[in-house]
């Protein structure tokens, strides 16, 4: 067989390319975030295990013309029944699987057919669940709760932050003293999101003090652009606060802000605290692409669909603005009969 022959064959074979497309492509040419690459590494990774597991086949020899319909339908089955995902998460590795194909078809006119066929594979239906959202009282319990003390100040901090700016755990943990900006009583600060996406936050009026007071407690002056907003000290080393741990944090309060008002959620976390945040502001009125805006999202749709939710008093409001067209209830109940009858005081 000859060099070129043996390279033919190779590029047949559809995990050749992964190392490359998930340790080059992915995070130096798509800048992908690193859940993203995180998630498609898992998605390939698990149709690996399909292929050798479920087919009985080698998938190092597992070729992109094997890529069938069929295929493909058993495979989204292996996830649901053999790995138990559930429908959204079997979704993500199903568009792992499809991205890694659409890559390949651009550089390899040989490999649309398999990609065709999976770009025509329909994704499962994810029921609408709607997640819970702290109100603004339940808020004031939960940032209530630390304790008057330097590192229960920081804790308060913390839960502010997060839903002052309404910022993913992961971009909390990212923020450096270069990315805030302090104009009098004005504090800005740039979110390094997703996918590389930058955002400004200016945070409010009530949150603003906040920022303040943390960084004369926690910060020295000149501040070093670099060092990490939130920090731990581990035998006096300065390092970035991990994601664990900001979640600890959150989880900490919400469990004491469950134990005495049953209002609360079982169990609060950072994300509830971004969701909170945008839902509150739908509600107040504020319009849907400003709130798109201030959470780094490239579609109104998306905020729309996680956040646009009327509040329980504005859906009373709503229902009782039919009450004008409703017959009187207690007459439509009495009847006619029973109207004439208690007149003559025969009921």
């Amino acid at each position: 067989m000859s060099k070129s022959d043996n390279t033919n064959k190779q590029e047949r074979l559809f995990f050749f390319y992964t190392a490359e497309y998930l340790n080059h492509y992915l995070p130096k040419q798509a800048g992908q975030s690193n859940n993203t690459q995180k998630q498609y590494r898992i998605g390939l990774s698990q149709f690996y295990d399909f292929i050798g597991t479920y087919l009985h086949k080698d998938p190092a020899l597992f070729q992109f013309s094997d890529i069938t319909h069929k295929l493909l339908l058993d495979y989204t089955e292996f996830l649901q029944n053999e790995r138990n995902l559930a429908e959204s998460t079997v979704n993500v590795r199903i568009i792992a699987l499809k991205e890694y194909l659409h890559y390949m078809s651009d550089s390899n006119v040989e490999i649309v057919p398999a990609y065709l066929v999976a770009k025509r594979l329909p994704l499962l239906t994810v029921p609408k669940v709607r997640r819970p959202v702290l109100n603004k009282k339940s808020l004031k319990i939960l940032f209530e709760l630390p304790p008057k003390s330097r590192l229960g100040n920081r804790d308060r901090f913390i839960l502010i932050l997060l839903y002052d700016a309404g910022v993913r755990v992961n971009e909390i943990v990212e923020i450096a003293l270069g990315d805030i900006s302090i104009h009098d009583k004005e504090v800005s600060i740039l979110i390094h999101g997703k996918g590389r996406k930058q955002r400004v936050i200016t945070l409010s009026q009530y949150a603003a003090p906040h920022v303040i007071g943390y960084m004369k407690a926690y910060h020295q002056q000149p501040y070093t652009p670099e060092v990490p907003l939130l920090y731990t000290q581990i035998h006096g080393v300065m390092h970035r606060m991990s994601i664990r741990n900001v979640e600890r944090i959150v989880k900490k309060y919400g469990a004491l802000a469950h134990e005495s008002h049953e209002e609360m959620p079982d169990s609060v976390y950072p994300h509830m605290m971004r969701r909170s945040r945008f839902t509150n502001l739908y509600q107040d009125g504020v319009p849907i692409e400003q709130i798109a805006a201030l959470a780094g999202h490239s579609s109104v749709d998306t905020t729309r669909t996680h956040y646009a939710f009327p509040a329980d008093e504005q859906m009373h409001t709503m229902m009782d603005k039919s009450k004008e067209t409703m017959p009187d209830s207690e007459k439509e109940w009495i009847g006619k009969t029973d109207e004439i009858k208690r007149r003559f005081g025969l009921i």
